[in-house]
């Protein structure tokens, strides 16, 4: 990270702080009558933007790999709020199971106002998956890009629907390279992999945004805080002790990011603002290799060859 911060300028950097101690904002916006879709809500960060979009009466369609999981969290939604909720299964390392889960909730489901993509990992070495895709960039990125996608025409019907990204303040981290997304040609680490997906998501948003200027659908991303989740915990015993032992202790309560989903996906003081990131809820600059539109133009072309998708939202 630090042999990108002569790109920054010092406001930048000075807004990224303040944003950084600045509590986040809170709505009591209701979400009755409204559908969310939201990845990784069996932990972290998608657990706690289901918990908050529940408790403000939104329905919920959770996108999640394991079914026990996701059959005992709708259990203890309905439990505490009443909500009506519905799962659909995809693993996000294999597109084609991201493809079919789209298909399930456009035959579905009646109505979706918000998307939350929400899940994510972090690998400290480099895998592969089924697919030949470096697996790190697959799910975070390709995955919520397909689901992105897809879900866009559905969300058009309604007067008005909200995109979130969960990107991070890793994608500080930078690793993006246009010309080898696969980490074929380069020296793999941890947080330039993640960094390298998050940058990746941001620029795609940036794209989606423009194309859907003067639509009802508006996308923006967010930094989730500096929070309590279980990122990383595939991640073996040494990083396990790093994460329990030292990290967890500097860590903020998730609840900070739920809180602050729902504000971004109801609240009427961010309504129709779109290609925008957010920390939490404070609006900030992301880095400046993020905010290369030319090589998001390059990047929105080779994901729709990857994923094979069609020009179009």
């Amino acid at each position: 990270m630090f042999r990108y911060l002569r790109e920054y300028r010092i406001a930048d950097m000075k807004e990224m702080m303040q944003n950084t101690r600045t509590p986040h904002l809170r709505s009591q916006a209701s979400l009755a009558g409204k559908t969310a879709v939201i990845t990784g809500a069996t932990s972290g960060v998608g657990l706690s933007a289901a918990q908050e979009l529940a408790r403000f009466g939104g329905d919920l369609v959770l996108v999640a790999r394991n079914e026990r999981k996701v059959k005992q969290v709708i259990q203890e939604l309905q439990g505490s709020f009443g909500c009506r909720a519905q799962y659909v299964i995809a693993d996000f390392k294999v597109l084609k199971e991201v493809k079919l889960a789209c298909k399930q909730i456009i035959d579905e489901v009646d109505r979706i106002d918000i998307l939350i993509n929400s899940a994510g990992i972090h690998s400290t070495r480099k895998r592969y998956t089924e697919d030949g895709m470096e697996s790190v960039f697959c799910v975070n990125y390709l995955a919520s890009f397909i689901l992105t996608h897809r879900l866009i025409p559905k969300m058009k019907r309604q007067a008005s629907a909200r995109i979130i990204q969960v990107s991070s303040q890793g994608h500080r981290f930078n690793g993006f390279n246009v010309d080898d997304l696969n980490w074929e040609k380069r020296l793999y680490t941890g947080l330039r992999g993640y960094g390298a997906s998050k940058t990746a998501q941001l620029l795609s948003m940036w794209e989606f945004a423009e194309r859907l200027e003067g639509t009802s659908v508006v996308i923006n991303a967010m930094h989730p805080g500096e929070v309590r989740t279980n990122i990383g915990s595939n991640n073996g015993p040494l990083y396990a002790f790093y994460h329990d032992k030292l990290l967890w202790k500097l860590l903020k309560d998730v609840k900070i990011s739920g809180e602050s989903i729902h504000y971004l996906a109801a609240d009427e003081r961010v309504a129709g603002i779109t290609g925008k990131y957010f920390n939490l809820t404070h609006l900030e600059k992301p880095a400046p290799h993020a905010l290369d539109r030319a090589a998001g133009a390059v990047l929105w072309k080779k994901t729709l060859e990857m994923t094979g998708l069609p020009d179009e939202v």
